[in-house]
């Protein structure tokens, strides 16, 4: 595994999940102390669930506490540059979806790195992209994105099976890894542009 890629991933995630969790607690009128946590929950809650189920403890964030001062200074940088952000829908939208393929690619490389199966690694992948946002909304009193019709889940497990496609090919892992971060966040887009959704089934 290319650590060097996986840490900046790793970076790169937390950063787009502290700053989505921000602006949704922002949405809901929490004080700084609940924007924290909002922020905190939603970057690590992802890997806590995946580490957790690996047996792979202390999980990561309690080993290096760079990740938890790198979501406090980017979650009072983000409340501090909210009065140049005029779409706060638009720009919780667009850093959950990056986070989302960031994640994704994080969970499917830890579950690599163990041995696992490539379908168990496509679920850790889910796991760690989507936990962070499910507890996100649950705490935010709102109906988490991956249980609505939305392409949310669905859009982490594609990604997962086009990495272990690209993989079998002659291309190099880090080009594998960057096509599948940007699938996932344009598929996001896509399906919400174009109000894509999967069928709800009615009882």
């Amino acid at each position: 595994m290319d650590i060097s890629t996986t840490e900046t991933i790793e970076i790169l995630g937390t950063i787009s999940f502290a700053i989505s969790g921000t602006f949704a607690a922002m949405q809901k009128r929490l004080d700084p102390f609940g924007v924290l946590i909002i922020a905190f929950v939603t970057s690590i809650g992802g890997g806590t669930v995946r580490d957790l189920l690996l047996g792979d403890t202390p999980v990561a964030w309690m080993r290096d506490v760079r990740t938890c001062l790198l979501i406090l200074f980017t979650s009072i940088a983000t409340i501090f540059f909210k009065t140049h952000i005029k779409k706060f829908k638009v720009t919780l939208f667009l850093f959950d979806s990056l986070g989302l393929g960031l994640f994704t690619m994080l969970g499917l490389q830890k579950g690599i790195a163990f041995g696992l199966s490539p379908g168990i690694c496509v679920a850790l992948g889910t796991i760690t992209g989507c936990f962070g946002g499910i507890i996100r909304d649950t705490l935010l009193n709102t109906i988490p994105l991956i249980f609505r019709k939305e392409v949310y889940a669905t859009a982490c497990i594609l990604g997962g099976i086009l990495y272990f496609i690209l993989i079998q090919f002659t291309i190099s892992v880090v080009v594998a890894k960057l096509i599948v971060i940007a699938f996932i966040f344009v598929l996001r887009i896509l399906v919400v542009r174009y109000k894509l959704t999967l069928p709800k089934f009615v009882y």
